[in-house]
């Protein structure tokens, strides 16, 4: 039977499901439930293929010494969304639609360009690590990629958005077999605390593949693409003004979520590294210690890369699709079917096929891949930061209540610095190799 979100449910009683709900707090629970899912989904589909690679690879070269960084990102993984997600409530609008609308066609399209440009390359990596990984299990790429491609695109092409939001939500929680996967690592645990809140560098000094790294986790555990991702997810759920704190809820849920689940990964990595092991991809990484950790770990490990990439390529491709179909006017909503939105369909059959056959070309550096796009979301992360904070500080747009408060400035302009200081650092890398020696 038919449920309503809560802006249309009185305080005092709610009818929920042709019953008379008088608890406040079964109220309150059904309310956020119904809100539930982009926020989580958002965040740990950013930990995709190309996150697993990164922080495994991490964990391999450094130990436990670079568990600090995702620490410092958990609170700026959660303000960044917090914001889209409230400027979706607000605007009922996707984020490639309200960027034409307040920037204009030139910057609405550099945007677009800029979304359509990371997220294909990085549909790439998907596809990479869904590769290389069922190689490692003995299946042959060439039938795991076209199987997985037609498989997203059944995922995706139900005409309901719940249906598909449930769905993502089962492999999300999925990710928790990483922490079953931490516990057959055995990582130390002081050393693990010890890390995790006191900021060092690791042994070796600051060189140039320590930086790359560090740019790279944080172009993975934030991409432009979430930006875009979210407020469509949003507008498509049709959340309105009173489901704002639940939203908030939900991103704040996923946030922690996602993190716990990256440093997991890390700590995994870090297994190699104990045991003296060279890095070259996870599910290498995973047969190497395979005879140190058991079975769980060698077919554990390619596995859940591989619905690390399923949830990375969903959401990635409707990111674009989403936005592809709002500045071209065209239906964009999963609550439609092929019909009534082909041409929101055809942009993200055609995303995924494309990147699925890209991968199989043959003699491609997978892993370089991998790590290159992470790197590249993370040059072009503030630019999409930036645009997003001025439509938060809109008044005629958002009006009083849903403007960024003096903090959310202090913050999000902090955070954006930041990230500009590292796009400087690896672009000065790029150019003087020798400026960060070993």
């Amino acid at each position: 039977m038919k449920t309503t979100t809560s802006a249309n449910l009185e305080e005092s009683s709610t009818p929920i499901r042709g019953r008379v709900v008088r608890s406040r707090w079964l109220y309150n629970l059904l309310s956020f439930l119904m809100v539930f899912g982009p926020g989580l989904i958002v965040m740990e589909a950013d930990n995709d293929a190309g996150a697993v690679s990164t922080y495994t690879q991490a964990g391999a070269q450094y130990g436990t010494h670079l568990l600090w960084v995702l620490l410092i990102l958990l609170p700026v993984c959660y303000f960044i969304q917090e914001m889209v997600a409230r400027l979706g409530i607000a605007t009922g609008k996707g984020h490639a639609a309200m960027i034409f609308q307040r920037f204009g066609k030139w910057w609405g399209l550099f945007s677009l360009a800029d979304l359509l440009i990371v997220n294909f390359l990085t549909l790439v990596t998907e596809f990479a690590a869904i590769s290389l990984a069922m190689s490692q299990l003995g299946i042959t790429p060439y039938l795991a990629v076209p199987v997985a491609a037609i498989a997203l695109i059944l995922h995706v092409s139900t005409g309901s958005y719940l249906r598909w939001e449930r769905v993502t939500i089962l492999l999300c929680i999925l990710d928790l077999v990483w922490l079953g996967l931490v516990f057959l690592a055995r990582p130390l645990g002081l050393e693990v605390l010890q890390n995790t809140v006191v900021p060092n560098i690791p042994p070796g000094g600051l060189t140039s593949g320590l930086v790359f790294l560090v740019i790279a986790i944080v172009g993975t555990t934030i991409a432009p693409w979430q930006l875009f991702f979210q407020q469509s997810c949003v507008a498509d759920k049709r959340l309105r003004f009173a489901d704002l704190k639940w939203a908030r809820l939900d991103t704040f849920i996923g946030s922690c979520f996602t993190i716990i689940v990256a440093g997991a990964m890390m700590l995994v990595g870090d297994a190699a590294f104990r045991h003296h092991l060279p890095f070259n991809d996870p599910a290498s990484m995973a047969v190497a210690l395979g005879p140190i950790l058991g079975p769980a770990v060698r077919y554990g490990v390619p596995l859940m890369m591989c619905n690390a990439a399923v949830l990375g390529t969903t959401a990635i491709s409707l990111s674009s699709a989403w936005a592809f179909g709002e500045v071209k006017g065209w239906n964009h909503s999963l609550q439609k079917n092929i019909r009534q939105a082909p041409g929101f369909y055809l942009v993200y059959a055609l995303c995924v096929l494309a990147a699925a056959a890209l991968v199989l070309v043959p003699n491609a550096p997978l892993q370089l891949i991998i790590i290159g796009v992470q790197v590249l979301a993370g040059i072009m992360l503030p630019s999409a930061i930036i645009f997003l904070q001025l439509l938060l500080n809109d008044k005629e747009l958002l009006g009083k209540r849903f403007i960024n408060t003096r903090w959310n400035n202090v913050i999000n302009w902090s955070i954006i610095i930041v990230l500009f200081t590292l796009s400087l650092i690896l672009a000065a890398q790029v150019i003087a190799p020798g400026l960060f020696p070993s």
